[in-house]
């Protein structure tokens, strides 16, 4: 009797442990496979549509004041508030507020708006522009 008590402690002692490190080991490999994006369903990002808009569509854009754009305005580009004084501009049909400088890289390099994503269609605003210019 004291040979098999003493063979089932032995192999508690051994087979515990190896039964904890391996849920840690189970449970590092799911954390692995959910932050490197196998947790997401197929088609559930958005990819922004490559290609921006050129320095002269840029040009045509709306310029505001960050005063026009209200108080407490945050810039969704760079996270920071949009201040009375400094340029902004306002993304057609949306109407969402950036700094100058921010709206122009986001939209150098992608056609959609960086909070609402709406495509920018080029037509429409470049028409509204020239409405705006023309003197009638």
């Amino acid at each position: 009797m004291g040979s098999s008590n003493m063979l089932q402690t032995v192999f508690l002692a051994l087979s515990l442990p190896f039964a904890g490190m391996s849920a840690v080991l189970v449970v590092y490999v799911c954390l692995l496979w959910y932050v490197s994006g196998g947790g997401r369903r197929a088609g559930t990002d958005k990819p922004y549509p490559e290609g921006g808009l050129s320095s002269q569509e840029l040009a045509k854009l709306p310029r505001v004041t960050g005063k026009e754009l209200g108080a407490g305005t945050e810039c969704a580009v760079c996270l920071e508030e949009v201040d009375g004084e400094e340029p902004a501009r306002l993304v057609p049909g949306c109407r969402h507020g950036f700094h100058q400088e921010c709206a122009d890289a986001w939209l150098g390099r992608h056609s959609v708006c960086p909070v609402c994503r709406a495509k920018l269609e080029a037509r429409s605003w470049l028409e509204e522009a020239e409405d705006r210019q023309s003197p009638c």
